[in-house]
């Protein structure tokens, strides 16, 4: 569980990245479900574009996608999700103490 000065501190982060993955039409896939586990553990903190043409509303989305992939939820933005999960090979954030 992240404390509100950790996902400020993250959320500062996210401000510079791009959506890694997107999800459209298909919706939430098996596939989307892998490359949303290889990019969370590439880079812990992974933003997600979902399309208008999603069949899912973006906050559903993003809470089917954080509990299968074991993620937090940082931030629901438009049409963005924001997920964390330390990396277990190689962990490069370095959340604040709470």
């Amino acid at each position: 569980m992240l404390s509100n000065q950790q996902r400020r501190y993250l959320r500062i982060l996210a401000q510079a990245t791009k959506p890694v993955v997107n999800i459209g039409k298909s919706g939430i896939s098996g596939n989307l479900l892998e490359q949303v586990e290889l990019a969370l553990e590439a880079h812990e903190l992974v933003k997600i574009s979902v399309l208008e043409t999603s069949p899912m509303p973006r906050d559903d989305a993003a809470k089917a996608v954080s509990e299968v992939t074991g993620a937090e939820i940082v931030q629901c933005i438009g049409r963005a999700v924001v997920l964390y999960r330390p990396s277990e090979s190689h962990k490069t954030i370095e959340l604040p103490v709470p």
